[in-house]
């Protein structure tokens, strides 16, 4: 399985990825996920890949072989816009698959994509590449895309990521997105893999591979823990908790009890007049007269 998360904000995007491709009890495998093409200085793409390993690599193997080949008509060194170069890789991933099926092999061969990146005069973009080679962009409202083991890790990012946050803070969320899925599923494991590239830069600014012992990594998924366990412990308390945490004075009575308190003062009160209190029968103005 896989887990891998794009991420749009203003000042850039950032991808991340995991690298597990087999997680059996004596078979654990990597391969990297993320993967960058770029022509310096004009355009940048990263590609961010989930599904069947031969489909993928076909796709990656021709789009740099035709990238770097200036006879090809369409490639993504001369496509003029993200979209299309979406577009090119999906009728890359379709070419893949039926070339796989027409050989009757009875394995599933699809693959899912994420395509992000800029080039020169416009702005960046991230798209989600199907299997069936059509595809769709991020939207204002949800500035990010997902492809794999996608439900661990989308809960933080729904609540957290927006158009105006840092490139950083994005990139921190991408890794808590992801220690969030390999807390919970096995079959997603590090190393992991983080790309940011900032607005207009047409260049990565930073490429990090990150395992649990990489000091950063570590110091993260550290405080994370801890500032989850300190935020349970000051969520708001319940009803009774509250109470038990009142002086006895400050405790409210009960209803039921209410009456059964006040006919009790009442008989004390007489009670205590009748013997000797503010009033005796010698001062009774009816002494006598009943």
């Amino acid at each position: 399985m896989t887990y891998c998360v794009a991420i749009k904000v203003n000042d850039g995007l950032v991808f991340a990825g995991d690298t597990r491709t087999a997680a059996g009890v004596d078979d654990v495998r990597t391969y990297n996920k993320l993967h960058v093409l770029e022509v310096p200085g004009e355009r940048v793409f990263v590609i961010l890949s989930a599904g069947n390993l031969a489909t993928t690599q076909y796709v990656l193997a021709h789009a740099r072989r035709e990238m770097n080949d200036p006879n090809v008509a369409v490639s993504l060194r001369t496509v003029r816009h993200m979209f299309d170069a979406a577009d090119y890789l999906g009728q890359l991933s379709v070419r893949a698959q039926k070339q796989a099926t027409e050989s009757n092999m009875n394995v599933n061969v699809e693959t899912t994509l994420i395509l992000g990146g800029q080039i020169t005069g416009e702005d960046p973009a991230i798209y989600m590449i199907y299997p069936l080679g059509n595809c769709i962009s991020a939207s204002p409202e949800t500035p990010f895309l997902q492809i794999g083991e996608i439900k661990y890790g989308k809960p933080i990012l729904d609540r957290f990521v927006r158009s105006q946050v840092k490139l950083e803070d994005a990139a921190r969320c991408a890794l808590v997105s992801l220690d969030s899925t390999m807390r919970s599923n096995i079959s997603v494991g590090p190393p992991v893999d983080v790309a940011i590239l900032p607005r207009d830069a047409l260049a990565i600014s930073h490429s990090l591979r990150l395992d649990f012992d990489t000091p950063y990594y570590a110091s993260l998924k550290d405080a994370w823990g801890r500032q989850l366990e300190n935020a349970v412990r000051n969520l708001p308390k319940f009803d009774w908790e509250v109470q038990q945490s009142l002086p006895l004075s400050a405790q409210p009575v009960p209803v039921s009890t209410m009456g059964q308190q006040q006919r009790q003062q009442d008989g004390s009160s007489q009670q205590q007049g009748w013997q000797g209190g503010s009033w005796s029968p010698d001062s009774d103005p009816d002494n006598g007269f009943r």
